[in-house]
């Protein structure tokens, strides 16, 4: 889509307007030069000119149906989703994104491998790029997608309108809450692509990068499993934990179950001494 947007832009948009600045151009010097007070003292007295209105009305509308052979197929392919071979959940959030992909995770029990992307400190960009050239656009987590994959984005938000924007794959979603926008985008360059939240959300709203690594498909195999292993190793960890709070609730919910059935003959008896 990237590349159908850039030549859209080169090789349609660009000479329609650089030939109307021409052309345009060209008028003024002729009526700068053919009509100024010594060239043409007596100034012509004449209201219109039929031919002229209809030129000037019916150019810029035939300029406009030419853009429009090619803009409207371009938008159709930005709007509908092809079938995709992975669906990734955006959330955005006062001020970073939640990531979830639904194909992945614990399956079993409907739940999929997500993670937070929060800027990275200075201090660690310097360390992973040795300058500051990727500062307020590096991230803790970054987005993983396997190359020449079509990738689904469903995009929503937690609490303001926030806006997800990748100008490399031409991509810029609003995440709105209580709603879920969906786009897509495929690159078979495997790199490291960035983009920052688009839509004004907050005090923070500069410091809401995004980055998306796209790797081959191989080695995108791998990170899943490494992903995987450690997503399963903490929900392990997580169930052990939740454990004793459970078993503890669930004592509670017994004893207060038993209190109300031992005091239940009582109230009713009150309650018929007062009848």
């Amino acid at each position: 889509i990237a590349e159908r947007v850039h030549w859209f832009h080169n090789w349609v948009m660009m000479p329609i307007m650089v030939g109307i600045s021409l052309f345009v151009l060209a008028l003024l010097g002729w009526v700068v030069f053919r009509y100024n007070s010594k060239s043409n003292p007596v100034a012509k007295k004449f209201s219109h000119n039929t031919m002229i209105e209809v030129v000037w009305t019916a150019g810029p509308i035939l300029i406009l149906l030419y853009i429009a052979l090619f803009s409207f197929d371009l938008l159709y392919d930005e709007d509908v989703v092809p079938e995709a071979d992975m669906t990734i959940k955006v959330s955005g959030y006062q001020w970073g994104w939640n990531y979830s992909y639904p194909e992945f995770g614990d399956r079993e029990n409907d739940i999929p491998l997500e993670f937070t992307s929060n800027m990275l400190p200075e201090e660690d960009v310097v360390a992973m790029h040795g300058d500051t050239s990727k500062y307020r656009l590096e991230v803790d987590n970054r987005v993983v997608v396997p190359a020449g994959a079509t990738v689904r984005v469903l995009t929503t938000a937690t609490d303001v309108i926030h806006s997800w924007a990748m100008p490399s794959f031409a991509l810029k979603l609003d995440a709105v809450p209580g709603r879920v926008n969906e786009t897509w985008f495929k690159t078979d360059k495997p790199d490291i692509y960035y983009g920052q939240c688009s839509e004004i959300c907050g005090i923070k709203h500069a410091f809401m990068p995004i980055a998306i690594e796209v790797l081959p498909q191989d080695e995108f195999c791998e990170w899943v499993g490494a992903m995987q292993a450690d997503y399963e190793m903490e929900m392990t960890s997580a169930v052990k934990d939740a454990e004793p709070i459970c078993g503890a609730l669930r004592v509670a919910k017994r004893e207060a179950e038993t209190k109300l059935a031992n005091a239940a003959p009582g109230l009713m008896g009150a309650a018929a001494s007062k009848q």
